[in-house]
């Protein structure tokens, strides 16, 4: 598979090096506007003769990609995955979906125009113990009440320090879209609250609190910080659900308590995270089965994420109903042709895969 990988960031290294150590890979091209920092990287790997450029179009005719891969900055996810799309190229891209929910919407809707997968690593789905815990949790089920608690320190400097709201829309869309899954539920209503401790080094709220209603009645609570140091949890938080026939508990590392590591009936164990995420990316791509992280399907999970930010705004209950109908108008007032054409077709949201 001849992979256009876009971002030459941290990030966009790691995912270089995930690409370069499968053998069913090839790099054909590095897009980064910072052109040096992709010769760098690529030059790190042996691969001295793959072009490097500042935009997905200079590189697409020489590099004959199968599939971009989108590692940038959230504010250049749409402007990416359009392109992208509208080249006719499948996308997987880092968290979240886009910047913003009206974003979404339109490149969603694009990928149905252009008939290709665009799909959303959420790394977290494939940790080792992840499903480990769903399954136990379906086994005490039905589950009343999910918590995940997360608590960092991280120094990350860049555009998170200046974000208007770090935790919730660069590190909270992990614990949401794991509670989607864990669950297998989607948000109806959220209230929460976000603040900044005096001690934060960030410019934005760097703590929150949620209460999600899911659907079926469960409740998932939410606690978390990016600028808590000591004793810090996992980076995938920890976890406890209760059900009708008892508690799972998950440090986010390890095996759920008290329990032998499970292979639930529906996934195998596989690579972990962003390993795992190219894996189905790429088998999706030759089989056509639709992937954990599909567009359609994380929509809901970054649906979760503004609903949260809406209620801390405005300090109320918010209905994520009512979130993605404000969003879904916004998007037809900013698209076009044939993409407003799909928007305006939708009877529902979220729109379901066609």
């Amino acid at each position: 598979m001849r992979v256009l990988l876009v971002g030459a960031g941290p990030m966009g290294r790691e995912w270089l090096r995930a690409l370069v150590d499968r053998d069913d890979v090839e790099v054909v091209g590095l897009v980064d506007l910072d052109g040096s920092a992709a010769r760098a990287a690529l030059d790190h790997h042996g691969l001295t003769a793959v072009p490097v450029g500042a935009t997905i179009g200079s590189l697409v005719d020489g590099a004959r990609p199968d599939c971009v891969v989108d590692v940038t900055a959230p504010a250049a996810h749409y402007p990416v995955t359009m392109s992208a799309l509208s080249l006719g190229l499948p996308v997987l891209g880092e968290k979240p979906l886009a910047a913003t929910l009206a974003e979404a919407l339109e490149l969603v809707a694009a990928a149905e125009v252009h008939g290709r997968l665009f799909m959303v690593s959420q790394s977290r789905r494939y940790e080792p113990y992840a499903a480990s815990f769903r399954a136990l949790a379906a086994g005490v089920g039905p589950v009343g009440i999910l918590t995940a608690a997360m608590y960092r320190g991280p120094r990350f400097g860049g555009f998170r320090d200046e974000m208007d709201h770090p935790l919730l829309l660069d590190m909270s869309v992990h614990a949401f879209d794991a509670a989607r899954w864990f669950l297998d539920a989607d948000p109806v209503g959220v209230y929460c609250e976000e603040f900044n401790p005096d001690w934060s080094w960030y410019r934005g709220a760097a703590a929150a609190s949620a209460v999600f209603e899911m659907t079926g009645g469960a409740r998932f609570l939410y606690n978390g910080s990016w600028c808590s140091d000591g004793h810090e949890t996992s980076w995938n938080g920890e976890w406890r659900a209760s059900g009708a026939a008892g508690s799972v508990l998950w440090d986010g590392d390890g095996p759920p308590a008290g329990d032998p590591y499970a292979v639930p009936p529906d996934r195998e164990p596989g690579e972990p995270g962003i390993r795992g995420a190219l894996a189905e990316f790429l088998a999706a791509l030759r089989t056509g089965a639709t992937p954990t992280g599909e567009c359609h399907d994380n929509l809901m999970t970054l649906a979760m994420v503004h609903a949260a930010v809406e209620s801390a705004r405005e300090r109320r209950h918010v209905r994520v109903a009512d979130v993605l109908q404000a969003a879904h108008g916004e998007a037809c007032r900013r698209a076009t042709g044939p993409v407003l054409d799909r928007l305006r077709s939708w009877t529902r949201l979220p729109p379901p895969v066609s």
